[in-house]
């Protein structure tokens, strides 16, 4: 068994492609459209038969009250692999990426916190 898929709930596809897209460098893989809405995905251009990211409409009534709490909480809805979190986070950065947690050591893992600009918080991590 190994994870197929994941989502993240955004509150703007077009905007979330963009951001995942031309800033975090994923790059879409499935778009079709149900209804108002698209089953869209994004992969990393590292492995485009991976795990895909369904950036998910929040319209759910669930939704928007679980982003706000984990957002208020500093909890983040996903996390990314990066091969160096400072230097991803100094490329990020002069994109005009907003980062609640600036990098950080946790244990053996260096981690950091961005906005997604959608309604979610984002951690990038490397290490072990």
């Amino acid at each position: 068994m190994r994870i197929h898929l994941s989502s993240v709930f955004v509150d703007d596809q077009e905007k979330a492609l963009r951001f995942y897209t031309d800033v975090l460098g994923f790059v879409k893989k499935t778009e079709v459209p149900i209804g108002k809405d698209r089953w869209l995905t994004v992969v990393s251009p590292e492995q485009p038969e991976g795990t895909e990211l369904l950036l998910e409409p929040d319209g759910h009534p669930a939704v928007k009250p679980y982003k706000a709490a984990l957002v208020k909480d500093g909890i983040p809805a996903a996390s990314f692999a990066v091969d160096d979190v400072r230097a991803e986070f100094d490329r990020l950065r002069e994109l005009g990426v907003h980062f609640t947690q600036e990098p950080r050591e946790v244990g053996p893992v260096t981690t950091a916190v961005l906005d997604d600009t959608c309604g979610n918080l984002i951690q990038i991590v490397h290490g072990s």
